[in-house]
């Protein structure tokens, strides 16, 4: 169950800015990190402290460059083409960095245990399950053990996103009120979102689900 005190890793996208809202509105303290991974842009990180900037929060930022130098993907290496295409197993596998949140987990987790917080939450989600080895319920049940052996005071993780797709999410986020004008997804680093990639279709796919239009510009195909 989430405490009082909560570290929520937080990218500035759709799921942890939802997660975000979720804590505030039921009276938990967040502490939310995020990481620069060595990505091609740095829109998520402005999106990121846009949000905590709107909700009066202060942001942790960390930087681990030198993970997309030794794990490269589409998401860190010009050279890889990001697809434009919708996801599936095999267009999305370039987007995979490798062991990434495994790494980001350890950091929130020395990140709670120094500040005293006994929870950590993570905003991975069903749809996640078949494209990325480190968002499948078993990986989350093994990192949850893992965290909770690493301290003396045990630390636990929460994943309450697990089992919904990304228009749960955005259902969810419509009712806290949610500024998705602030977020971004997509995996391109251009002015406006591309509108093509697999993160810009899943996004535009699950707000056109619950009936509502997605408040960011995307460029015009």
């Amino acid at each position: 169950m989430v405490k009082n005190r909560v570290v929520v890793l937080f990218s500035g996208g759709i799921d942890s800015t939802t997660l975000l809202y979720q804590l505030g509105a039921e009276g938990v303290v967040v502490y939310p990190i995020i990481f620069f991974y060595g990505q091609r842009h740095s829109k998520e990180l402005l999106a990121a402290r846009e949000t905590c900037k709107k909700l009066g929060i202060g942001l942790e930022e960390v930087n681990l460059e030198a993970l997309g130098r030794l794990a490269p993907s589409a998401l860190t290496e010009e050279g890889i083409e990001v697809p434009r295409v919708g996801y599936s197993e095999g267009s999305m596998r370039n987007t995979y960095v490798p062991n990434r949140n495994m790494v980001f987990l350890s950091f929130a987790a020395s990140y709670a245990i120094g500040k005293g917080i006994r929870s950590i939450c993570y905003a991975a989600h069903g749809g996640d399950h078949a494209l990325y080895p480190d968002c499948r319920p078993e990986f989350i049940s093994a990192m949850e053990e893992a965290i909770r052996l690493c301290s003396y005071d045990e630390v636990g993780l929460e994943v309450p996103y697990i089992y919904w797709n990304k228009a749960d999410i955005v259902r969810r986020g419509v009712e806290l009120g949610v500024d998705y004008s602030l977020t971004w997804s997509c995996y391109q680093g251009g002015d406006l979102a591309c509108g093509k990639c697999g993160t810009c279709v899943e996004r535009l796919e699950a707000f056109a689900e619950v009936g509502v239009k997605d408040p960011i510009v995307y460029e015009r195909s």
